[in-house]
């Protein structure tokens, strides 16, 4: 048997490069656990929606929603058409206006005159105010955001009334800034505001201090803006930023409904990196089309799993606009209020303003000493499958500090984005590859063993079932352990809050799962020869050639076709998003993981690829022909680069993607010694028919 050595130098590197990892993974830990502070937030505008559906007093319904958990209500810029539903200012056309007039129906002898002095035209827009705090809020926004050449004020009879020169549909719906009225409302009853504010179009410095003038005195929990575009947006950023750091104000970045990254808005990430990511917070809501759709304990469950899983700060509530049976609209939503507040308590959060990260990023000594343990472990995978490579240990060495020297020196001057991304993508790939390598090696050494004290026979026979499944699962838990430095690697060249907020995100998730399978393969062939046992040493490209040389049958090419088949489906479902949906009844085991264990295990690793690994270690003992322990190999690959993908989630908690991956080896242990008994079972039953 022709073995293959590893180079304890190059081990020692990895070594040393874990122990960097870990120190960034415990220094990543305190950061993500002193940012536990969540704002409860719902529209200003649902709680008016509840009262006047409830025929009750605004102020009650505030009141008992203080008290069902909601620590801010958002309050958006108003419009003359929202206020003119509310009573409070009213808009006309000039044509309507005059039409009044011509007909007859306009009787107010004031307005009369005013027509027949021809200050009534019939192209404009005139403003009369009911509410006068309303009014006077209506008459600055206008000002500020069309100016004194288009915004006219005359007076009626003493009543006081602007003429605008703009188009009715238009000017109906332009944003007109935070109404005081909603502000003084939210202060009184106890909440922070959650501000939405709209740009400016053609916005001005002006524009951008009359916002912040306007929400001076009031508490302001973050802003989060409305719109595609960042106030001051492209001309005036800086002055916006300087304003949120004199007030320390928190800017909220609103998820995208995929899940992946944010809803993009023009100035969002020179607004954040000019700020610091710091002062900023990540905001969710649940599609305004799928909450109708989620019975209110999948509602909660979300919020539960949002928070914990991907830094949400800022919840937005949204209202149910049905009720439970026998219950009333208000008591169906306060009772979701509360039960959010109840499970995120339960989960460790406190409420408040959104809580948010340190501006984290690692000592560039410990992160060069990373990527230099990931070079280290690309070397060593090559010497692993070249045995001309792996004779020559010189080389490697030189190979390595060539390889490393290249990658650090980036790294150590505060800048290779690029190298870390590479080195996060080779850990994700290279780490679950050599423990999967490192148990074949293992196994190579006992069957050589076996062979040559001629104890083959006697190991098949006589290896108890119970044996084969402690060995297994054993070799399970070992692996598993050693692809997890993988994971630490990948965190470890990653870790910072940028990639914690997701303004920067892992990519190639999906290559992920088919690198290591190819890596794996490559390393198999050259150790065992899947064509011809009793051939040893023969190439892995030689094995690959006579492969495509044998005749198939049918029934081969249909397995073949649904393992194919299987492994598409694999692929698909991985990542940020999902190609395909997901099914009732998968959905409903999730939510049981959800509730039996920290972390829901992937169902990819308890369900697949962990038992299978439990299987190929049998399978091996047993001496199954090295075809079938190839196809489980593979399978089991799945279920270590599972493991490790799971931390390129970077806004996933590493305490989490850390059970996640420990939660799914006990049962994946127990389905895989369930199937090795079936195996047991199934293998006697043969040798007595």
């Amino acid at each position: 048997m022709k073995k293959f050595t590893y180079n304890r130098t190059l081990l020692i590197i990895i070594g040393v490069g874990l122990f960097a990892a870990l120190i960034i993974a415990g220094q990543r830990f305190f950061v993500e656990s002193e940012n536990m502070q969540v704002d409860m937030a719902v529209d200003y505008q649902n709680v008016v929606d509840l009262a006047e559906r409830e025929g009750l007093e605004l102020d009650d319904v505030l009141k008992l929603t203080k008290e069902a958990g909601i620590t801010s209500l958002a309050i958006y810029d108003s419009s003359l058409e929202k206020l003119s539903r509310a009573g409070k200012v009213f808009a006309l056309a000039g044509s309507e206006i005059l039409a009044n007039y011509q007909t007859g129906t306009l009787n107010n002898e004031l307005w009369r005159q005013t027509i027949e002095f021809d200050l009534i035209a019939p192209n404009r827009v005139y403003v009369i105010g009911g509410d006068l705090d309303s009014y006077y809020d209506t008459k600055e926004a206008l000002l500020q955001r069309l100016g004194a050449e288009r915004v006219k004020i005359f007076a009626v009879g003493g009543i006081e009334v602007i003429e605008v020169k703009a188009q009715f549909g238009d000017l109906m719906k332009m944003p007109l800034g935070l109404p005081h009225d909603e502000m003084n409302k939210a202060r009184a009853a106890g909440f922070n505001i959650l501000a939405r504010p709209m740009n400016f179009r053609k916005c001005t410095a002006e524009n951008v201090q009359f916002f912040f003038d306007r929400i001076e005195h009031y508490p302001i929990s973050e802003i989060v803006f409305d719109g595609p575009e960042v106030l001051g947006a492209s001309n005036f950023l800086d002055l916006t930023a300087n304003n949120f750091m004199q007030r320390k104000l928190t800017f909220g970045v609103i998820e995208h409904f995929t899940q992946l990254k944010f809803y993009p808005q023009l100035g969002m990430e020179y607004l954040a990196n000019k700020i610091g990511k710091d002062h900023v917070a990540r905001l969710y809501a649940i599609p305004k089309d799928e909450q109708p759709k989620l019975e209110m304990s999948a509602a909660v469950n979300r919020w539960s799993t949002t928070d914990r899983e991907r830094n949400i700060r800022i919840n937005l509530l949204r209202i149910y606009e049905k009720p439970e049976p026998e219950m009333t609209l208000l008591e169906t939503n306060m009772k979701y209020f509360r039960e959010v507040r109840a499970v995120l308590e339960r989960d460790g959060f406190t409420f408040g303003k959104a809580g948010t990260f340190d501006n984290y990023y690692p000592n560039v000594i410990l992160r060069a000493l990373v990527i230099v343990g990931v070079v280290a472990a690309g070397v060593l995978y090559l010497s692993l499958i070249s045995r001309r490579l792996n004779r020559n240990r010189k080389f490697q060495l030189q190979l390595f500090a060539v390889l490393a020297i290249i990658a650090a020196v980036p790294i150590l001057m505060d800048a290779g984005s690029k190298v870390r991304i590479l080195a996060a993508f080779m850990s994700a790939n290279l780490f679950p590859a050599l423990a999967i390598i490192w148990q074949l090696d293992l196994l190579r050494v006992i069957q050589y063993k076996i062979r040559v004290q001629n104890r083959a026979m006697r190991l098949k026979d006589n290896l108890s079932t119970l044996q084969l499944v402690w060995t297994s699962a054993f070799a399970l838990l070992v692996t598993g352990v050693l692809s997890m430095t993988g994971a630490a690697y990948l965190s470890g060249a990653l870790s910072d809050v940028s990639y914690f907020l997701e303004f920067e995100i892992f990519r190639g998730i999906k290559l992920t799962f088919i690198l290591p399978l190819i890596l794996v393969a490559v390393a198999f062939l050259q150790r065992f020869n899947i064509v011809d046992e009793l051939r040893q040493n023969v190439p892995a490209t030689q094995q690959i050639k006579e492969l495509l040389d044998k005749s198939v049958s049918v029934k081969a090419l249909l397995a073949l076709l649904i393992v194919l088949g299987a492994f598409v489906v694999l692929i698909a479902r991985s990542g940020h998003t999902s190609g395909m949906p997901v099914s009732g009844l998968e959905i409903k085991i999730r939510a049981l993981l959800e509730q039996i264990f920290y972390a829901r295990p992937r169902s990819k690793e308890i369900f697949f690829g962990h038992p299978a690994f439990m299987l190929a270690i049998a399978a091996f003992l047993k001496k199954f022909p090295k075809m079938i322990c190839f196809a489980l190999i593979m399978a089991a690959t799945v279920g270590q680069s599972s493991m490790v993908e799971t931390f390129a989630h970077m806004r996933t908690p590493i305490l989490m993607s850390f059970m996640r991956g420990i939660d799914g080896l006990l049962p994946a242990a127990i389905i895989g010694a369930v199937l090795i008994i079936f195996l047991q079972i199934f293998s006697k039953q043969l040798k007595k028919g």
